[in-house]
C-alpha cells in the first residue's frame, strides 16, 4: 500500500531532499511551496514514481492551511505522513533591532516556524482518526533546530520556534501514542543551502565548518535521509525522539 507524505517548504534545499528521499522510498509526496509555484512544479516533475502534486500557500494562514492539507489529501488520495520543514531564519540580535523590528521578526518566524507545524499537525492527525480505515498508523516529522538547545543571539525567535516544536513533538507523541500515530524530530545543525548561504560564504563560515569535527556542515540529503527513515523505517517506539543530526557540532 502506498505511503501518502505531504512535504512543507519543500521548492529548495532539505525540504527539496526530503521529498526526493520519500519518492525514492515509494511514497507519493505532495511538494510545498510557500509561493513559487512553478519551482514546486520541477521538484514534483523530478521525483522517481507517480502520483506525486505540487501545492502552495503562506502557512502562516490557518486557513491555507486547511487549503494546503485538503489538497494534498485529494491529490494523493489520502494523507499518511506530515513533514514540517517550512521554517524562516531572521536574524534580529536584541542590542540593535529596533522594537517594531523585534516584533516583527517574533511574530513572521512564530507564525511560521512553531503555529503553522501546529496547526498542520491537527489537520493532519483530523484525517488520520477519521479516515475510513483508521488512523492506520501515521507519522509526524518535523525539522527543528540544535538551535533550540545551544541558543541563537543572533536569531532568539528562530531557536525559540524549534525549542517550542521540539517541545509540541514530544506532547503529541504522548497525546497520539494511543492511536498509533508517531511523531519526532530531527534537529539539524549547518546545512548547505541557500538559506545558510550568507552565512556560509561569509567571513564566518569557516568558523561555522569548524564547529564540526568532520570540518563541514551536512548536506541536504543527509538530514533528508534522516527524516525519511523516521517517516519510513522507524520503529514507532522512537514516537517522541528530537534525533540530533548535527555532524557532532553541539553534543548533549
Amino acid at each position: 500500500m502506498t505511503t501518502c507524505s505531504l512535504v512543507t517548504g519543500a521548492s529548495r534545499g532539505i525540504g527539496a531532499a526530503i521529498a526526493r528521499e520519500l519518492a525514492a522510498a515509494g511514497h507519493r509526496v505532495a511538494v510545498h511551496a510557500g509561493r513559487d509555484r512553478a519551482a514546486a512544479e520541477r521538484v514534483r516533475d523530478a521525483l522517481p514514481g507517480t502520483g506525486h502534486l505540487a501545492v502552495t500557500g503562506d502557512l502562516s494562514d490557518p486557513e491555507t492551511c486547511q487549503r494546503v492539507v485538503a489538497e494534498a489529501v485529494e491529490g494523493l488520495g489520502d494523507l499518511d505522513v506530515l513533514v514540517n520543514n517550512a521554517g524562516v531564519f531572521q536574524a534580529h540580535p536584541i542590542e540593535v533591532s529596533s522594537y517594531a523590528d523585534w516584533q516583527q521578526a517574533w511574530r513572521t518566524t512564530l507564525e511560521l516556524n512553531l503555529l503553522a507545524p501546529a496547526n498542520l499537525a491537527w489537520l493532519a492527525v483530523e484525517h488520520l482518526l477519521h479516515r475510513p480505515a483508521g488512523p492506520a498508523g501515521g507519522r509526524l516529522i518535523s525539522v527543528g533546530s540544535r538551535g533550540a538547545y545551544r541558543g541563537e543571539p543572533n536569531t532568539p525567535a528562530y531557536g525559540a520556534s524549534k525549542a517550542g516544536l521540539h517541545a509540541m513533538t514530544q506532547s503529541l507523541a504522548i497525546a497520539l501514542a494511543p492511536h498509533g500515530i508517531l511523531a519526532a524530530a530531527v534537529a539539524p545543525g549547518f546545512v548547505q543551502t541557500e538559506m545558510a548561504r550568507d552565512v556560509l560564504d561569509g567571513p564566518s563560515g569557516d568558523a561555522v565548518r569548524a564547529q564540526s569535527p568532520f570540518g563541514r556542515v551536512a548536506e541536504p540529503v543527509e538530514i533528508a535521509a534522516t527524516v525519511a527513515w523516521l517517516a519510513t523505517d522507524a520503529p514507532v517506539w522512537v514516537s517522541g525522539t528530537v534525533l540530533d543530526a548535527n555532524g557532532a557540532s553541539y553534543l548533549r
